[in-house]
């Protein structure tokens, strides 16, 4: 028979799926609901907008304001469901054979609903539960280092952080780190078939991209055998490329977008030196040949990873919690929780549901996952009292 918590947690998981907040857009009407209903329980809460104010963090202390309590970390926005085939609105809650539908299910507002749900119980504890709510992390974790660092400033050390992402609630000690590239190319247009009097911005891009390809394909030589991340070297990816506006024009201009994702014991900066070094010389030699022309790298988002095996009284309280006994797991992905570790707190993922079905058209998340969750909200209430 599922718990009242339970039947909470999908009531409140069917009004944060009606809200849309894929990262392009606003989450503030999220945030201006889950204020709302915090407010009803009792609980203030502090909101940290963007530059522009058309997001919102949103963290919240539920208890009494000591140190040794646990923070519940999750991230609002939800990817695009542009061009995926949804048998079903994907912003609308739908339960069909023991799994509940819609965008953001499991990745992540279903622990999202369930720590909210928890909050009449976390209201009774010795230790406080420090709910934490970020923007903007599927594209590049924008929105959470703010709020981090102000929960570090003003708020009692807490024990630890569990970071929700789905991981069919078992504990997940290490995420390798990401940081995003943007590299965009001027050239000077000019007839193709005179290619002494122009620079195509194209083929200088084609060149570099080579390089990162090249690269990519070196990486799998450097993986240590006892690595636990698959693949368990670092891996680069060029994932967007636009460049030029016709085949007989000189490209002047193309971007390109890629990704690097390393373990903790990798240095992105110098996997990456080489590369940069002649970004830089190629773009002194075309501006010295073409003025205004040359190369621009930018660094769109970094994100540290979370290195297995540093915070073992955190992953073992969280395994009292879950019953979870096997190994310990590392993924491949980057999430928030490397960036809390790194401001200090002891951080370990531990979320209801599937990776597998994060980002998929018709993204579930199984009731029996929600039970699981509920549980172990229920635990973590019993073991702050």
């Amino acid at each position: 028979m599922p718990s009242a918590l339970f039947s909470s947690a999908i009531d409140i998981l069917e009004t944060l799926i009606g809200f849309d907040t894929t990262s392009r857009g606003s989450n503030l009407a999220l945030i201006e609901w889950t204020q709302q209903y915090l407010a009803g329980h009792g609980v203030s809460s502090v909101r940290l907008p963007n530059s522009d104010g058309e997001k919102a963090n949103l963290y919240a202390t539920i208890g009494p304001n000591v140190e040794g309590g646990v923070i519940l970390s999750g991230h609002s926005d939800v990817v695009p469901v542009d061009g995926q085939n949804w048998s079903s609105d994907p912003f609308k809650l739908t339960f069909s054979n023991g799994r509940f539908y819609g965008r953001g299910t499991c990745d992540m507002k279903a622990f999202i609903a369930l720590a909210l749900a928890a909050v009449p119980l976390f209201k009774t504890g010795q230790k406080p539960v420090h709910l934490a709510i970020s923007y903007d992390e599927e594209i590049g974790c924008r929105g959470a280092p703010a709020m981090i660092a102000d929960i570090a400033d003003k708020l009692p050390m807490p024990r630890l952080a569990i970071i929700g992402e789905p991981s069919m609630m078992g504990v997940i000690n290490g995420h390798k780190g990401i940081v995003v590239h943007e590299v965009i190319v001027t050239g000077h247009e000019a007839h193709s078939s005179l290619t002494h009097l122009g620079l195509s911005a194209n083929m200088v891009a084609v060149e570099l991209m080579h390089d990162l390809a090249s690269l990519s394909r070196e990486l799998w030589d450097i993986a240590p055998s006892d690595s636990p991340f698959v693949p368990p070297h670092s891996t680069l990816t060029i994932g967007e490329i636009s460049g030029g506006t016709a085949t007989n024009i000189l490209a002047g201009h193309c971007r390109f977008a890629f990704d690097l994702r390393c373990p903790p014991q990798d240095d992105p900066d110098a996997i990456l030196a080489p590369f940069m070094e002649k970004c830089r010389a190629l773009d002194g030699e075309m501006a010295a040949t073409f003025p205004g022309t040359g190369i621009r790298v930018n660094k769109i988002s970094g994100t540290p990873p979370l290195t297995p095996q540093a915070d073992e009284a955190a992953e073992a309280f969280v395994r009292a919690l879950t019953g979870d006994n096997g190994p310990a797991g590392a993924v491949a992905y980057a999430a928030e929780a490397g960036l809390f570790q790194k401001a200090g707190f002891p951080s370990v993922i531990c979320g209801p549901g599937s990776i597998e079905q994060a980002h998929q058209p018709n993204e579930f998340i199984a009731a029996d996952q929600i039970e699981r969750g509920a549980a172990f909200m229920e635990r973590l209430a019993e073991a702050l009292q």
